[in-house]
């Protein structure tokens, strides 16, 4: 039986010293866990403004070079299966400092590739260790916070991880003005640097030894398949992961869509980016400080879900040319709006798969982040399949992936027949 004094969910001591000890530190933990999943959208986005750039550097084909960001978010998405589990035997510090250190070493070598064939190799092995941060940081939130106190905290993680994408291109542009592409990798190898050690010197364990599960590859795939196998936990990982698909369509289309196809600088692109994610940041806030504690997490994911379809489907009618010839303004506008409603749908997401799962905050993260990274890495060459000329493919994988999106959330969630307390499935 726990202490007097400790809460407990579904029998897991979510109170123990080192929780307390944790949150005195809230402000600290919140902006280290900030920190670490700012390192995804600073890998991508700074790296955006070059993609037209590498392609001629590196004398590959568009559909190549679209291939590093690929390579990187698969990376991501299959390193997440195996931190995810070693984080819930052995801590959360061990697997994160280790994968950071990796992340350093590859992001140096991708300065120095040769080539868009080894850019790709080490941009995969970039992507593995950069997944310690991605699902370590959500595992934290896991093992400190609980119900709508959860997902607040992830909005609030939101914020400060919003400011990564608001600041990544701007600075990427920046970085094109005085070197090359290869200056953003310098950058991010320093700012890898930079995270390692406020990670070994501030974060310190969440997760106490009495805690840990013991078991090798085995026990965690069957831990992952019972995850699996709960279907609420399985409609909000796809639900998720195929929102990301649609949000990763833009980030990987964009580059060509605002530049190639309309003809905007480096400089204009990493603005119209920056405002969409000032869109993303504070629908975020409104979300956590507004909506959460007040309307049920499935209502606002809901919400959340018709607004992206809804973003999806103008996109698709301007840049097919349903509406005769669009300019950049009309479709920029509509990309505000599906970015910005994100927002509603992803915090929310994670919150409500990890309410279900205190016992695997490791292998649920590990799953939730898997899905949505390896959705996304599917996404990204669809956006460029009929070439750098048609904004058409990018419109129509966020629109398929948004449906997708909804009809799992209404098919395995089941919102309604499920009693809302505050938010937290019944």
């Amino acid at each position: 039986m726990p202490e007097s004094g400790q809460k407990t969910t579904q029998g897991y001591i979510t109170d123990s010293p080192v929780v307390t000890a944790a949150r005195r530190t809230g402000l600290l933990v919140t902006l280290v866990l900030g920190g670490l999943t700012a390192l995804p959208p600073l890998s991508m986005d700074m790296y955006l403004p070059a993609l037209p750039e590498v392609t001629g550097a590196l004398r590959a084909p568009a559909a190549t070079v679209q291939l590093t960001l690929t390579a990187c978010l698969a990376g991501m998405a299959l390193g997440q299966l195996v931190v995810g589990p070693m984080s819930d035997k052995w801590g959360r510090r061990r697997p994160l400092l280790t994968g950071m250190a990796v992340y350093v070493l590859a992001t140096a070598v991708c300065a120095l590739a040769p080539s868009a064939e080894l850019l790709i190799g080490f941009r995969l092995l970039q992507g593995l260790a950069g997944a310690a941060g991605i699902v370590i940081a959500r595992a934290v939130v896991r093992d400190l916070y609980d119900g709508v106190e959860m997902a607040r905290f992830f909005s609030t993680l939101m914020l400060i991880s919003g400011v990564a994408p608001i600041i990544a291109p701007l600075i990427g542009g920046q970085i094109l003005r005085i070197t090359d592409w290869r200056g953003v990798f310098y950058v991010l190898t320093v700012i890898g640097v930079l995270l390692t050690l406020v990670v070994w010197r501030f974060l310190h364990e969440t997760l106490p030894p009495e805690r840990r599960h013991e078991g090798g590859v085995g026990q965690a795939l069957r831990t992952m398949r019972g995850l699996l196998a709960d279907r609420v936990f399985a409609g909000y990982t796809l639900t998720g992961g195929l929102t990301f698909a649609a949000l990763f369509a833009y980030i990987s289309a964009s580059p060509f869509v605002v530049q190639e196809i309309y003809g905007a600088s480096p400089q204009t692109f990493s603005l119209l980016f920056g405002l969409n994610s000032i869109g993303l940041v504070a629908v975020g806030q409104i979300n956590g400080k507004l909506l959460v504690g007040r309307v049920s997490l499935d209502k606002v994911l809901g919400w959340g879900l018709g607004i992206v379809v809804l973003a999806g489907l103008a996109l698709l009618l301007m840049t097919s040319g349903v509406f005769g010839e669009t300019g950049l303004a009309p479709v920029a506008a509509g990309l505000f709006v599906l970015m910005s409603a994100m927002s509603l749908v992803l915090p929310n997401t994670n919150a409500q798969a990890l309410m279900r799962t205190p016992h695997a905050a490791g292998s649920a993260s590990a799953l939730l982040g898997t899905s949505s990274f390896l959705v996304g890495a599917v996404a990204s060459p669809l956006v460029g399949i009929a070439g750098e000329h048609t904004a058409v493919p990018m419109a129509v994988v966020q629109l398929g992936s948004a449906l997708l999106a909804l009809a799992c959330f209404l098919g395995l969630c089941r919102p309604w027949r499920r009693t809302e307390r505050t938010g937290a499935p019944a």
